[in-house]
């Protein structure tokens, strides 16, 4: 190959990431929208001990999206990103179908405990089971399409979600209640969730999930343990934090993490876009892999430092329009909380990069010991200086971790250059 036909391929390459990771912005964009619209929409419709409750229920299906990522998702972006088609069909039918199959068995068991809890919270949980199977898949697609590199088709099932989001909020509204929230909420995705199969040609196997948990279970276990510690460390400090000062902090603590959505998000969901991206960076260029963290990381971290500086000149007229009665108590919690976004931004960086290594006990290792950070420092803040206290001792604990995912990088890097790891299995 000519060097000017070499410089032509690298510009090509460029080009196609950079028109990869613009199409992963948009969807994230369009997601956190979405999730910004209902939570704005629960505060202002149902007042800060209500959204309170709505927001013990988000969290909880954090923890069970992240099951879910890590038995199904995760594998599949680190192992079959821009791999031939027909391997990719496979992996995604079984991949979806683990996807549904976490979604029924721990959506009867929220059912289950739900109808148990009766009062406030009871009904929230409840109706989370019931549309738990359809927020999985809805999520699952769009792993898939960024796995296959047609971000293009997420960003619209993303829209598609948004759009029939409205109508449900509406009647929603009229009811006036968590669960009825709840239900519109999953309602929506379920329709984004059916227009997935008609735009990828493919149903989910339930049949192949088993398959699919036999053989990535090497991934999959660590995947799980490590996604949940971290979604678990955010229900255990939104738990404690209620019981420490009141369900009441719990709405301000949510409050304040939606004024910083669109980054929570871009965090939450990084995974979609990047680990597929940096397997690729591994695969075509290996030695610009921490290159692209860095840049990765430092720019997440920026843009959340800038949205955060704009928020803290939000006048209150400003914020009491948008989070109504939750303004007061959230807007308390900006600075610590962009803070905490700040380090989160620096550390997922060499996160995807560990991803990208299928580096699963180092990444484990890493996250189990942020985890441990995130729980003590919320719930020792809290028992300090109470919900600003917990903010503060949130930040502290994601700048420490992210330090210790940056470390295990580089030894990961190291331990690669000396003792090349062979390429993984596609089909």
């Amino acid at each position: 190959m000519t060097p000017m036909a070499a410089e032509g391929e690298k510009r090509t390459a460029k080009r196609a990431m950079v028109g990869r990771l613009s199409w992963g912005l948009a969807d994230q964009a369009a997601s956190s929208m979405t999730n910004f619209a209902v939570g704005i929409y629960v505060a202002r419709s149902l007042g800060v001990t209500a959204f309170g409750v709505f927001s013990l229920a988000w969290v909880t299906y954090g923890v069970v999206l992240n099951v879910s990522r890590g038995l199904a998702t995760d594998p599949l972006v680190v192992r079959f990103s821009g791999v031939p088609t027909a391997p990719w069909r496979t992996a995604v039918a079984r991949s979806s179908g683990a996807a549904l199959g976490v979604g029924a068995a721990l959506g009867a068991l929220c059912l289950l405990v739900g109808l148990g809890l009766g009062g406030r919270v009871g009904p929230a949980f409840a109706c989370l089971g019931v549309v738990l199977p359809a927020l999985l898949l809805q999520d699952a697609w769009r792993f898939a399409f960024f796995a296959a590199g047609t971000g293009k088709k997420a960003f619209v099932n993303d829209l598609v979600w948004g759009v029939a989001l409205v109508p449900a909020m509406v009647v929603a509204a009229r009811v006036g209640s968590v669960a009825a929230f709840v239900l519109a909420w999953g309602a929506s995705a379920a329709v984004a969730a059916v227009y997935g199969c008609f735009q990828s040609g493919i149903r989910p196997q339930l049949a192949g999930a088993r398959t699919w948990l036999r053989e990535q279970r090497d991934l999959g276990y660590r995947y799980l343990v490590e996604n949940v510690s971290n979604s678990g460390a955010s229900q255990l400090r939104a738990y404690g934090l209620g019981a420490i000062v009141g369900v009441g902090a719990v709405g301000a603590v949510r409050g304040a993490e939606l004024l910083l959505g669109p980054f929570l998000a871009v965090l939450m969901g990084l995974s979609l876009v990047t680990v597929a991206e940096a397997a690729r960076v591994l695969r075509q260029a290996p030695h610009r892999l921490g290159t692209f963290c860095l840049v990765l990381g430092g720019g997440q971290a920026a843009a959340a430092l800038v949205w955060g500086a704009a928020l803290l000149l939000v006048p209150d007229q400003a914020g009491e329009f948008v989070l109504g009665d939750v303004w007061p108590s959230a807007s308390e919690l900006i600075l610590p909380a962009t803070l905490g976004v700040v380090g989160a931004g620096i550390g997922t960086g060499a996160a995807a990069g560990l991803r990208a290594l299928a580096a699963a006990r180092r990444s484990l290792r890493c996250q189990l010991f942020a985890s441990a950070c995130y729980v003590s420092g919320g719930l020792g803040g809290a028992a300090v200086a109470g919900t600003t206290g917990s903010a503060w001792g949130v930040a502290v604990a994601t700048v420490c971790s992210s330090a210790v995912w940056w470390q295990q990088l580089r030894s990961a890097l190291r331990e690669r250059h000396h003792h090349p790891i062979p390429e993984v299995r596609t089909q």
